[in-house]
């Protein structure tokens, strides 16, 4: 997800460390903080595999550097676009990562097939809780944290489904899960 994140925002142009660190922070920054200890030495495990470069700027003052990604890297960053890992699909925010710079894919194909794959995990059903191998839904929990949880997830699955439906050209199905109850990775409740 860090490695991504920096190979994106250096494909918009070069930029300096401060900079980098600074978008990459308020990427992904409200759900998992970006420390020194971690984005460093990304940025040297890609300076080394020569997937980004590193140069001196001289009229930022000394031991200041600006960022840059080759051609390796930005090759790199397509294919990571093109074909994500599961968990890039699955983890609501390492897909964010993947959505914020999925228009760098020239090939509007490309884009939707990745979209498709996170429409398919989020139509599966699906919980936080369960009882045996059965999801429960929100109607179904006392605690009121525990419910709240799957209602939030309820909600933001539906509009993401719907999003993504929009996006893709397609029409809602005739009895769309994203309009009942049963929602997937929004924690689900079939409408009863």
């Amino acid at each position: 997800m860090l490695e991504l994140a920096i190979l994106g925002f250096l494909a918009e142009g070069p930029l300096p460390g401060h900079e980098l660190r600074r978008r990459v922070s308020q990427l992904t920054g409200y759900t998992r903080p970006v420390s020194d200890g971690s984005l460093y030495p990304a940025i040297n495990r890609l300076t080394k595999a020569g997937l980004i470069e590193r140069r001196a700027d001289p009229a930022a003052g000394t031991a200041r550097y600006v960022l840059s990604l080759t051609e390796p890297g930005r090759a790199e960053m397509l294919q990571r676009l093109r074909k994500p890992a599961d968990h890039e699909i699955t983890d609501f925010t390492r897909f964010y990562v993947v959505l914020a710079f999925l228009s760098h894919l020239p090939d509007v194909a490309e884009q939707h097939a990745v979209l498709r794959r996170r429409l398919e995990f989020l139509e599966e059903p699906a919980s936080f809780f369960y009882d045996s191998d059965r999801p429960l839904r929100a109607e179904e929990i006392a605690d009121p944290y525990r419910r709240c949880m799957l209602l939030t997830a309820r909600a933001t699955s539906r509009a993401e489904r719907i999003w993504l439906r929009e996006t893709l050209g397609e029409k809602p199905p005739a009895f769309d899960t994203a309009c009942t109850d049963s929602d997937p990775h929004a924690p689900a409740v079939p409408a009863s």
